[in-house]
């Protein structure tokens, strides 16, 4: 027997709107495995309007107009309220896809999307990490009052199943620390940089090839490594932090002649993300460039690939690497929560 499945979509920029593809792409397996037939019955933007249909949203249209920055007001089926969380209650979905960009310092506005989808008694599934390390306890809490699901999985690592190890997969472990690179578009830049291209063009080519924003602040000053560090402790150490409160310093003062020395003596720089605790007491949370050996499994980690190191109680030492990830993997992630959300319920 088919189930209709319905979606409400906060935010359709470059990750939105993969995970629309992917969706489309993946509806036949979803049928066959699950028999879900999902449906979208809302969208949200910031910058290219909205779109509300109980009869569901045609996300080829959705994509073609907006990949032309063409409003997506014309696919609505009824008016729609300008305010995100009156679209929430107006969309009658019973998943919310949330992807709106981060906010680093507070964690909203996504932290009101999530309460709002809860109370509506949606699941919320969000790529964001803000709500992750800024209200975590909150929101899980009032998934579980509710009998709904809050799941983050694409947050952290795009599609690595990291949060959902930890909840099935490893159980009766005890998370001592982690050490890795989780800031794919810091290390895109370095590896550039030991092609010989000064800091300022490395940066230029991230953003040319589309891993960097206009403002890459926010990659090569760590505060997105320091929000991953933050994320991480907080859900899998169960010590809440905030990525203020990370010790942090980015990549923007190296020099090229610092990678050029550091490839002489057979090293590279990398970006590295750790923690450390000792029982209940967090004792490191850092991101910092550090210079790597050849020994290292930091080391290889090339592109804008990701890699972490867990070292667990009763395993020294599990690693998980994610080979050069784009706006697809981070779909897949959100297209994993979205199923186990489904199923478990």
């Amino acid at each position: 027997m088919t189930r209709q499945v319905t979606l409400a979509m906060v935010g359709f920029g470059n990750v939105g709107r993969a995970f629309a593809r992917l969706l489309l792409r993946k509806q036949p397996e979803l049928l066959k495995q699950f028999g879900w037939q999902v449906i979208v019955t809302g969208i949200v933007t910031g910058r290219h309007g909205a779109a509300i249909n109980p009869g569901g949203i045609n996300l080829n249209h959705a994509l073609e107009l907006s990949e032309r920055g063409q409003s997506l007001n014309v696919l609505s089926a009824q008016p729609v309220p300008q305010n995100t969380l009156d679209f929430l209650y107006a969309s009658s979905a019973e998943v919310m896809i949330e992807t709106s960009p981060v906010n680093h310092l507070t964690g909203q506005p996504a932290i009101d999307h999530i309460k709002a989808a809860l109370q509506k008694g949606m699941h919320a599934i969000t790529a964001n990490k803000g709500p992750v390390v800024h209200a975590y306890k909150e929101l899980t809490e009032m998934a579980a009052s509710r009998g709904k699901r809050f799941l983050f999985e694409a947050a952290v690592m795009d599609g690595a199943p990291i949060f959902s190890l930890f909840r099935g997969p490893l159980p009766a472990v005890n998370l001592q620390g982690f050490r890795g690179i989780l800031n794919s578009t810091t290390n895109f830049i370095l590896g550039e940089m030991e092609q010989g291209r000064t800091f300022e063009e490395a940066v230029r080519q991230a953003q040319a090839i589309g891993i960097a924003e206009t403002d890459p602040s926010a990659d090569i000053d760590g505060w997105d490594a320091a929000i991953k560090v933050a994320a991480l402790v907080t859900v899998l150490m169960g010590i809440p932090l905030k990525p203020q409160e990370v010790e942090r310093q980015g990549i923007r003062e190296l020099t090229l002649d610092q990678i050029t020395e550091a490839r002489a003596a057979g090293e590279r720089w990398k970006l590295v993300c750790s923690a450390r605790r000792q029982g209940d007491l967090l004792l490191e949370a850092r991101v910092r460039p550090e210079r790597v050996s050849a020994d290292s499994p930091l080391y290889a980690i090339s592109g804008t690939s990701s890699y972490v190191e867990f070292q667990l109680d009763v395993l020294p030492g599990l690693g998980i690497v994610e080979s050069n990830p784009g706006p697809e993997t981070t779909a897949y992630g959100l297209l994993a929560d979205l199923i186990n959300a489904l199923r478990n319920q």
